[in-house]
């Protein structure tokens, strides 16, 4: 099976970092942010340099579910994570969210989720771990890529939910409205005096960028004109496979230290992760 440590290693092997040119040219991508969702789709399966057909089947081997621009993920590896990939044009620029509040972890019971989701791996899982791939992206080349897993980013869903039920709890309290439940925050129904007007309240999401989150631990190259970075907790790392960890360690152009990084539910305590870079 594939996973995060095998990915990353794809990546530092077999660079096409000009995404845009390289899917286009194999008729695979017609946006940036399609042609980045393809180059981490791909860094997991390892079919860069696959036809069109074959990097299909590649995928087909590698992930039980692979979603839509409407709901999250974008895709699910087999038996494993999730993956949320999200571009942005600086390392200064923020991540939009929209609807969907930042994940620590991919539950199944979320109301975003499809059925198609909800069922990949035989419907046998109630929560799974998930990967932010965050791109930034330059003249149609990724200059930076970065792969933090959602624990070690952002709080659990109880912070944002807690927020939810804040925001219903005070429209609520505004008299003579006529709340309804939807997926968004809310909707407020009949406004005017003939009942024919209605107001949504959506949530847009945004959250700081992992480059800026993690300025405390990790520099970029400036000089470079491709850096990566994964931020992986220890327990996470310790459970792949020694193989896998080895064939990474192993690696000379790949640098792999301990650092410790801010709780998100609780910055007075902190985490160690593997810290994992290179740059070229």
């Amino acid at each position: 099976m594939s996973n995060i440590l095998k990915a990353i290693l794809n990546i530092y092997r077999c660079p096409i970092y000009n995404t845009r040119n390289h899917y286009k040219s194999n008729n695979r991508a017609n946006s940036m942010g399609d042609a980045l969702e393809l180059f981490v789709k791909d860094s997991f399966s390892n079919s860069y340099e696959l036809s069109e057909e074959d990097a299909i089947k590649a995928h087909a081997k590698t992930f039980s579910y692979l979603g839509n621009q409407n709901n999250p993920p974008d895709a699910i590896l087999k038996a494993s994570d999730a993956i949320e990939v999200k571009k942005i044009e600086s390392s200064s620029s923020e991540l939009a969210l929209n609807s969907s509040y930042p994940k620590s972890k991919l539950h199944r019971d979320s109301p975003m989720l499809t059925a198609s989701c909800r069922g990949c791996d035989g419907g046998k899982w109630e929560q799974k771990d998930i990967i932010y791939a965050v791109g930034v992206i330059n003249k149609e080349t990724i200059k930076q890529l970065c792969f933090v897993y959602g624990e070690d980013y952002a709080a659990t869903r109880e912070i944002y939910e807690n927020l939810r039920a804040q925001i219903k709890k005070g429209v609520l309290e505004i008299p003579d409205i006529e709340f309804a439940e939807t997926r968004e925050l809310g909707r407020v129904n009949r406004i005017d005096p003939l009942g024919i007007t209605y107001l949504r309240m959506r949530g847009m999401w945004h959250i700081q960028n992992p480059f800026h989150t993690f300025n405390y631990i990790y520099e970029f190259n400036k000089e470079a004109t491709f850096n990566f970075l994964a931020i992986i907790n220890e327990k996470k790392y310790a459970s792949f496979p020694k193989e896998d960890r080895n064939r990474l360690e192993e690696e000379a152009g790949i640098k792999i230290v301990e650092k410790n990084i801010k709780n998100p539910n609780n910055p007075a305590l902190l985490k160690k992760v593997k810290v994992i870079t290179f740059s070229r």
